[in-house]
């Protein structure tokens, strides 16, 4: 009797774990991505056929980021690396290109750019483009098709849905592209300059008709002089500008330097909503995806100078109620 309860439970402990193995799906395969605007594009593709890792969170700025040991593990172990390029990574950069020539790799504004049809901007002094790509949302758009094609080769099974996921997030994009040009014209032709503490928004401004000026240069390791506090004083006072910008992940000093001086001159000028730039805001915010950054961008933008937002597309549906809980009525 006592043999065939112990055959019993071996053949039951047996039967367990054969369930539970069969039970145990296989993980999905992990793509590894450098910033947060990267990441919320192969996300929003790839859904649950993969697992989306950010190596920079919010408030990250990802000109100064150093890799650490930990990081180079987690490349390592990604089916695929997802980064801006152009630069973006700084120091980072030389690490993602030797990754780039032993796995697979993504550089999603190089990709943009070689979709066309919209070009990136060149710098004065600088050795690469301008790597802000995500700030115009059409070009940004153009790296849906290289992301599914890269995806593709991670998760083939699930092309079917990569696809449809592009295709509805090519048509969010251009809804917010057009969204976005109709609330940045409403603002008084004369107040219509985007003043930052750094020049992360030249996409932004050509491509919705705003003049653009940075107190420092496209990277954040350059520092403001005093002419350039002064002349960015000179240039509020002039033309009456109501507010100037801060990103989230920049320093403020720079800013209230430039206001202090702005008020020297008598100009009455504040700092308006802060803007994110370099990275995503936090999880829960309206800006924690490319998408609500750009709304949330556009819709302090508007108000801080002047202007009057138009009402969300229903293809920005999802972003109506974080939009009213951060800026207001619509």
């Amino acid at each position: 009797m006592q043999r065939r309860r112990d055959g019993w439970i071996a053949r039951a402990a047996v039967m367990a774990v054969g369930l539970a193995l069969t039970s145990v799906a296989p993980a999905a395969p992990s793509v590894l991505a450098t910033t947060g605007m990267v990441a919320d594009l192969v996300d929003r593709i790839g859904g649950e056929c993969i697992e989306t890792e950010a190596l920079m969170g919010p408030g990250i700025d990802p000109h100064l980021y150093r890799a650490a040991a930990s990081d180079v593990q987690a490349f390592q172990s990604a089916s695929l690396i997802a980064y801006n390029g152009l630069g973006l990574e700084g120091q980072l950069d030389s690490v993602l290109r030797r990754f780039g020539e032993r796995r697979p790799t993504l550089a999603v504004a190089e990709a943009a750019a070689a979709a066309g049809p919209v070009d990136l901007i060149q710098t004065d002094g600088d050795s690469a483009p301008d790597p802000h790509v995500w700030m115009d949302a059409a070009l940004w758009s153009q790296a849906i098709t290289p992301t599914v094609e890269a995806l593709r080769q991670v998760v083939p099974d699930c092309t079917a849905g990569l696809r449809e996921r592009a295709s509805a997030l090519r048509e969010q994009l251009g809804a917010l592209d057009a969204w976005m040009r109709a609330s940045i014209a409403s603002i008084p032709a004369g107040q219509r300059v985007l003043l930052t503490a750094h020049d992360a928004f030249g996409y932004y401004g050509r491509a919705y008709d705003i003049e653009v000026r940075g107190i420092q240069g496209i990277s954040t390791t350059a520092e403001a002089s005093v002419a350039d506090i002064q002349a960015n004083a000179r240039l509020i006072a002039e033309r009456g500008l109501p507010a100037l910008f801060v990103e989230s992940t920049i320093n403020p000093r720079t800013v209230d330097a430039v206001v202090a001086a702005a008020r020297e001159r008598g100009a009455e000028v504040v700092i308006g909503d802060t803007l994110y730039g370099d990275a995503l805001g936090e999880s829960g915010t309206l800006a924690d995806s490319l998408p609500g950054l750009l709304i949330h961008n556009t819709a302090a933008i508007t108000r801080e100078l002047g202007g009057e937002r138009a009402p969300l597309p229903a293809a920005l549906s999802d972003w109506r109620a974080p939009l009213r809980a951060r800026h207001g009525g619509e």
